[in-house]
């Protein structure tokens, strides 16, 4: 009799472990590159000065559901960026930029790019986020 109690309590643990899916996030394979352009334009968006990779810019990404930014990093000189090690799952890029559409009260908005890893492991690549300057 305890030996059959000990047996069901380690597959019931064993399907447990086994069935528990990781939400989005760290732990994983897969690595998100991608690049930041920044756009100069004069104060009212009518005449674009110049455009030149986003070095140093900060970028945000955020895990499924995740009410905040979950991680951040700094794109390098040629305004490229990775996040490592993600899981399966859902994620959203993002980069603060000025609005371009001259609607927010703050004048910045944020450029978001949705992700979905659906692979074990390897290197997705993320749209390039235009933003402006």
């Amino acid at each position: 009799m305890k030996a059959t109690f000990k047996t069901l309590a380690v597959l019931i643990i064993a399907l447990n472990v086994v069935s528990c899916k990781k939400p989005a996030g760290e732990g994983g394979k897969v690595t998100l590159r991608g690049s930041v352009l920044v756009e100069d334009w004069n104060s009212s968006f009518t005449i674009k000065n110049s455009e030149y990779p986003g070095y140093d810019e900060d970028v945000y990404i955020i895990y499924g559901d995740d009410g905040g930014y979950s991680d951040r990093t700094r794109a390098n000189y040629n305004g490229e960026y990775e996040f490592k090690y993600l899981r399966k799952g859902k994620y959203k890029i993002y980069v603060y930029s000025k609005d371009k559409t001259l609607t927010q009260p703050s004048g910045e908005t944020s450029v978001v790019k949705e992700v979905e890893i659906t692979e074990k492991k390897g290197v997705k690549t993320v749209d390039q986020i235009i933003i402006y300057k």
